[in-house]
């Protein structure tokens, strides 16, 4: 089975004139030449006719959902990929037909230990929807289990072990890949596929996926702007997360929301706020937010789903992320240079005028057109190919945090194309730096360190007492160890003196015989 999914995976790269893309970056161009004069069979071949990002993408397509998602994960990687590239891999979509529905009953009653018709009262054999490593179903909970209308999704059988197969073929392509290519090395590719193998591996255990649903829907518990599928526990399994049933209209679905009456603009601004407030607030956000996994609500409200992905900041992070985003649009762009190297991003050594200098270089030029045309989440990506002259590791978590604003971005401008991100953005940022380094940020501080205190005050006379008795025994040892040490000194000084009287005794006894 493996041999034959390689002969595959070469006849597909093959034909698709991958191994010219790797071969012409090579150390030796002769490999190339005599690559090319063994395929001969390809001269003339349309396929080969197209640009190097299309046949790269229509490759991993014809290679199955696995390749497709590792496409996906791949072009979030833009510090490390070329542009041309990165945009075409942005545009591969998870659309995978469905398995068969006696499979997907038979995971449901494995997971259940009983027939499916006696979980639901209703089961749809027919899928809503299907993506690389699972598929949903709608069903109806019976009266006992409150009769909600519930959305099921299953894991595809057997996926982990296709999973293995593919990810030790891309680890051994990553091997080649570093030997034969002169960027092979600085590609970091075998690092990109363990980075991938974790996020693939993640979303297969939907026990996982559910408690991120949960966590996002009690961040947004009331939210005026987003709703987020409630989870129901009690039928959830490794292989089977069970949710609310959603309801709303895909938001690409641009001339449908129109109709509805939907204020677009301010649709538009909301996204911009759920962003900022996932990152900055909770330190937890959607990871994976393209229009395929967001409905609008008949109300205006936005639909989150699907969780497999999401990404997490500390308090460090988002501190000196702030700081990075008011510097650069205050384009003080020696305050971006000190944040990074602050931060722990650039290394200790890095000097701040040649950084601040790299940065104004990058930054400069988007500031010269209004700011509705300013492209924050190509910014970025300008900054993180900046970073490789500078050694600059660049963080996963922010990684994921870029792709998900090129998303959010993007998704913006299509609903409103005068879209001013940083006009929306601003406010929330600076109220935020407001909160935490201000009189705001002191006060929540002693709100969150009050439970300690009211646990620490009762106790302090009692800790006084010990911390006073610990002083006074220390100093009574201190006393003893001064008292010791006069002994033994005066102990030495003795033995001196009776060696002294010694040594003159016989100096005596032996004049006195000489005498």
């Amino acid at each position: 089975m493996p041999l034959l999914r390689l002969l595959k995976i070469v006849r597909i790269a093959s034909r698709h004139g991958l191994d010219q893309m790797l071969l012409e970056h090579a150390p030796n161009g002769r490999l190339l030449k005599l690559a090319n004069a063994g395929q001969f069979w390809r001269r003339g071949s349309a396929q080969l006719a197209l640009p190097r990002a299309v046949r790269l993408r229509l490759a991993l397509e014809a290679l199955g959902p696995i390749f497709v998602k590792f496409g996906q994960i791949l072009s979030t990687r833009r510090d490390l990929l070329a542009p041309d590239i990165a945009e075409e891999l942005a545009r591969l979509q998870d659309q995978v037909p469905p398995f068969p529905t006696d499979e997907a009953v038979a995971v449901l009653e494995k997971a259940y230990g009983r027939p499916v018709d006696e979980v639901f009262a209703h089961f749809e054999r027919v899928p809503v929807a299907s993506a690389s490593v699972a598929q949903v179903h709608f069903a109806t909970l019976h009266e006992a289990d409150g009769g909600h209308q519930v959305a099921v999704k299953i894991l595809r059988p057997d996926i982990r072990a296709t999973i293995r197969h593919d990810i030790e073929l891309l680890q051994a392509g990553a091997l080649l890949l570093e030997k034969v290519w002169a960027d092979g090395r600085r590609l970091k590719p075998r690092e990109v596929v363990a980075e991938f193998e974790k996020y693939l591996y993640d979303e297969l255990d939907l026990m996982r996926e559910a408690a991120n649903c949960s966590l996002l829907r009690r961040n947004f518990k009331d939210s005026r702007i987003l709703q987020v599928p409630e989870v129901y526990w009690d039928f959830c399994h490794e292989t089977v997360m069970v949710m609310q049933r959603m309801q709303g209209t895909p938001i690409s679905q641009i001339d449908s929301l129109r109709e509805q009456g939907i204020d677009l603009k301010q649709l538009s601004k909301n996204g911009v706020e759920i962003f900022f407030t996932q990152v900055f607030r909770d330190g937890f956000f959607h990871a994976d937010m393209h229009p395929g996994n967001i409905f609008v609500a008949p109300g205006g409200k936005y639909v989150a789903l699907d969780f497999g992905i999401v990404g997490t900041l500390s308090d460090i992070d988002k501190n000196y992320l702030a700081q990075n985003l008011l510097a650069f649009f205050q384009r003080d762009y020696k305050r971006v240079a000190e944040a990074h190297i602050e931060s722990g991003w650039a290394p200790p050594g890095t000097r701040v005028d040649e950084l601040a200098a790299a940065v104004r270089a990058v930054c400069e030029p988007f500031f010269d057109r209004p700011l509705s045309e300013i492209s924050f989440g190509r910014v970025l990506l300008r900054l993180f190919q900046t970073s490789r002259r500078f050694n600059i590791e660049v963080q996963p978590q922010l990684v994921l945090l870029q792709k998900t604003l090129l998303n959010i971005e993007g998704l913006g401008r299509q609903l409103d194309p005068e879209l001013d991100l940083w006009t929306t953005a601003k406010p929330f940022l600076e109220r935020w730096m407001s909160e935490q380094m201000g009189w705001r940020g002191l006060a929540a501080n002693l709100r969150q360190e009050a439970p300690q205190w009211a646990k620490l005050l009762p106790a302090l006379p009692r800790l006084l007492q010990q911390t006073l008795v610990a002083v006074e025994k220390r100093e009574q040892r201190m006393d003893e160890l001064l008292a010791l040490q006069r002994s033994l000194a005066a102990v030495r000084r003795s033995r001196r003196w009776a060696w002294v009287t010694a040594a003159l005794s016989v100096l005596v006894m032996v004049l006195f015989l000489l005498l």
